[in-house]
């Protein structure tokens, strides 16, 4: 259909000129019956004439033509909806307009015309359709007059206030609802009858008498009736409660002006204040903020308990106060003594560290700000920053306000922990200024990365109580083929300088693993980069000033080991630069030392390092060291702190964490001479059916069947999501090998939480990735590799190399 027929059949259905018209008597009998009408309502003329207008319409409307026909003699016409019934019985919507059709001296006739509206989306409801959907609405609904009294309303309604309908016929909003401020209200619904226009999305905040204690929002929306000539009879109106919603804009907004105002200098009192100041008076009407003494003075924070003061008290300090109504914070200046009894809700929440909410506070609070005309609702919060109490945060309400509830508890502690931050900072600031720049990229891991090659848990215990930094230091980092690197270390001295140093050489033995070369290898170029960098500061100190200080934060004579171990046949290759051979628990609990060579400390110079190598059962445990853990005092003897070890080793723990803590604390003092690091690696195998490997001819016609056969194995494992991806790899990998390198090849895959595959052959050369240009008939193998696998590289081994790809498993359950 064209779109002049759509607006053709559109113009039709309200169109007099398209109506089916037919004649009514004063009674409503039809009297006058026309070709259009026959045609839409199925009667014969003979039929139709003299049968009354209700004979014609359905059950459900015809009980509606007394009240029809009354309204056209009193208005002098109706117009609406009807339901007619055709006579086949089919029921049809129609839009009827009934008008006068007198004639001077005549009878009362009504000329009644009907258009169809079968295809008008939403006209084929019923009227206790509509009626119900606007008495059910969970939405508030009322009509008022043009007095602006209730003559409707819905059961809804009701939720608001202002009791159930029939209790608010023909009285105001004033009347039912008189803690309302109904003037504000009153005054939309005058504009509507006054203009026409309506209102939509009026927000009205305000108390309610069901709930005078609760501040409430609506939105109301209003719209003026008129009759059938035009002339306004009455409002209708909607009301919606956003009271959550509102209460929920409060408080973000008020989040977002604490993030804009607390904190904006480094200094802790005027923070304090700043946090007050935020929440006067828009969240209570008095706050208060009490600090810890050792807080104001930038140390560390104490107990909640003065040290001087009487066993019953707490002392704390007034860093900051607030009233509503007051012109300015309250004089807190030099943060006066605030002191609290030790069974009140301020003191147990410092020591507790959590909040406390209640209805009034009682005689036991000490110096709070006098109570008002009415018990004030009070929140007490822990001021507390890094999981240290610092202090507490009072909020009151006053002046017939609502209590604090669960919502107004969450909101304090939001406001609390960022101020907290904030007067954390401001502490730590003066002492931790320098350190921090030191040490910012030189910090100890705090987790280890996962892995399933052994199950790990580590140890650190510092000399420096201070700072509680070191120069021992240790980590693992996940090698290729599912291998593991374990690694211990310490460099000369304690603190922040040593500390310092250790972030660099822990850094450099990170970049080295990435080269997947043996341990003796790897120390050797660790040693190499540990003398340039002790150059590199000689000079820039010797620059600086001839008599000037020392080289505090020198790595050379720092100590390492370096372990590799490998589950897929439990083989664990090590090396030392001046460090004390790691220790294995094996299975049966026997403990061992390893007879590992040791080489001279890094930096030094001397002898190259050496390597041993031991294949450990599954459930061997490795536990790397410092040389901490051994010495006791400056005067100590290897044999006698491996004794002391062996015997700790030896004890049984629940969990390898429970076994590694109780060997610190079964050798280590609480106050170390130096700094202990211990690492504990529990070893695992990967069961034999995650790993495969073939043996391949050194023929281009291996590298079909090669792809056949990993792609085989991937569907055994599940895997067959990775077929063309690793088929693609293994070609690319295996045409390679066959084409530049000499000697046997391998192909293996191992299932981890990657999936590996790697091929060996006996070549020495490494391979590079090429960017071939678009006339070049090859060299792209190794760039498609790169493009489908997460990463890869390649190692080299006594007898040839092997290069690996590695793809990533996305299910979780792999």
């Amino acid at each position: 259909m064209g779109t002049h027929d759509e607006d053709d059949v559109a113009r039709r259905r309200f169109d007099v000129a398209d109506a089916a018209p037919l004649l009514l008597d004063a009674g409503g009998a039809v009297r006058g019956w026309t070709r259009d009408a026959a045609r839409l309502l199925g009667y014969p003329t003979g039929e139709a004439v003299g049968k009354g207008l209700a004979g014609l319409l359905t059950r459900a409307d015809a009980g509606r033509v007394p009240d029809v026909l009354e309204r056209c003699r009193r208005d002098g016409g109706w117009a609406g909806l009807l339901s007619a019934r055709r006579g086949d019985g089919r029921p049809i919507p129609v839009m009827a307009r009934i008008t006068s059709a007198d004639e001077p001296g005549g009878p009362a006739r009504w000329l009644v015309l009907l258009n169809e509206m079968g295809d008008a989306p939403g006209w084929s409801m019923s009227r206790p359709v509509l009626e119900k959907m606007v008495g059910g609405s969970p939405i508030g609904i009322a009509i008022v007059d043009t007095g602006l009294r209730f003559v409707w309303s819905n059961e809804a309604l009701a939720r608001f206030g202002g009791g159930p309908p029939k209790q608010r016929l023909g009285l105001r909003l004033a009347d039912v609802q008189p803690g309302l401020d109904s003037e504000a209200i009153e005054a939309q619904m005058r504009r509507v009858l006054a203009s026409g226009e309506p209102v939509v999305g009026y927000e009205h905040v305000g108390h309610l008498r069901t709930s005078p204690y609760r501040e409430t929002a609506h939105m109301l929306s209003f719209t003026r009736l008129d009759d059938d000539h035009g002339h306004p009879i009455g409002v209708y109106y909607t009301v919606v409660d956003m009271t959550d919603r509102h209460r929920a804009r409060q408080r973000l907004a008020l989040l977002d002006r604490a993030g804009r105002t607390i904190g904006r200098t480094l200094d802790i009192g005027r923070t304090a204040q700043e946090l007050a100041d935020v929440a006067v008076p828009g969240f209570a009407d008095v706050v208060t903020v009490d600090l810890l003494e050792p807080v104001l003075r930038g140390a560390e924070p104490a107990p909640g308990r003065a040290a001087d003061g009487p066993e019953d008290t707490v002392t704390l300090r007034r860093a900051g106060r607030r009233r509503a109504g007051a012109d300015g914070p309250d004089d807190v200046t030099g943060a006066p003594e605030v002191v609290y009894r030790a069974d009140s809700p301020p003191a147990r929440c410092l020591v507790t560290g959590r909040p406390w909410r209640a209805e009034r506070r009682t005689e036991e609070w000490g110096p709070l700000p006098a109570a008002e005309p009415e018990p004030p609702s009070v929140l007490v919060v822990p001021v507390r920053a890094r999981g240290t109490t610092l202090g507490v945060t009072t909020f009151l309400r006053c002046h017939r306000r609502e209590p604090f509830g669960e919502d107004d508890l969450a909101l304090a502690e939001d406001l609390v922990s960022r101020a907290a931050v904030c007067v954390d900072n401001a502490r730590r600031y003066t002492r931790e200024r320098d350190a921090a720049l030191v040490l910012q990229r030189n910090l100890l891991p705090r987790r280890l990365p996962g892995q399933d090659a052994v199950e790990v848990a580590a140890c650190y215990r510092p000399a420096d109580e201070l700072t509680g930094l070191g120069g021992d230091w240790y980590d693992l980092i996940p090698l290729s083929g599912a291998r593991v690197a374990l690694v211990v270390g310490e460099v000369p001295g304690h603190g922040i300088d040593a500390a310092a140093a250790m972030g660099r050489v822990r850094t450099a033995v990170r970049t080295l693993a990435a080269l997947d070369l043996p341990p003796a290898e790897i120390l050797a170029h660790l040693d190499d980069l540990v003398a340039r960098m002790d150059h590199e500061e000689g000079v820039a100190a010797a620059t600086e000033a001839e008599d000037g200080p020392g080289n505090e934060t020198q790595a050379v004579g720092s100590a390492c080991v370096y372990v590799v171990y490998d589950p897929v046949d439990g083989r664990c290759a090590m090396a030392a630069a001046g460090h004390p051979a790691p220790a294995v628990v094996l299975p049966d609990g026997t403990v061992s030392f390893v007879e590992l060579p040791q080489g001279p400390p890094l930096g030094v110079g001397g002898p190259p390092f050496e390597a041993a190598e031991v294949t450990l059962p599954e459930g061997s445990t490795l536990a790397l060291h410092t040389d901490g853990l051994l010495a006791q005092g400056e005067d100590w003897a290897l044999d006698t702190g491996r004794e002391r070890l062996r015997l700790a080793l030896e004890r049984p723990s629940d969990t390898l964490d429970l076994r590694c803590l109780a060997v610190i604390d079964a050798l280590v003092p609480a106050r170390p001479h130096d700094d202990v690091a211990l690492l504990m690696a529990r070893t695992r195998r990967l069961p034999a059916d995650r790993v495969a490997d073939w043996e391949l001819p050194a023929d281009p016609a291996a590298v079909a069947e090669a792809r056949k056969t990993a792609s085989r194995r991937l569907a055994e494992w599940g895997l067959s999501d990775l077929s063309f991806t690793t088929e693609l790899i293994v070609s690319e990998l295996v045409t390679n090998a066959i084409r530049y390198a000499t000697g046997p090849i391998r192909l293996r895959l191992i299932r981890e939480r990657t999936l590996v595959c790697e091929v060996f052959d006996g070549g020495a050369t490494a391979p590079h990735l090429r960017h071939p240009r678009t006339t070049d008939e090859g060299g792209r193998g190794l760039l498609l590799v790169s493009q489908v696998s997460q990463r890869w590289g390649t190692r080299f081994l006594p007898e040839g190399k092997i290069i690996w790809a590695e793809q990533s498993l996305t299910d979780p359950g792999v």
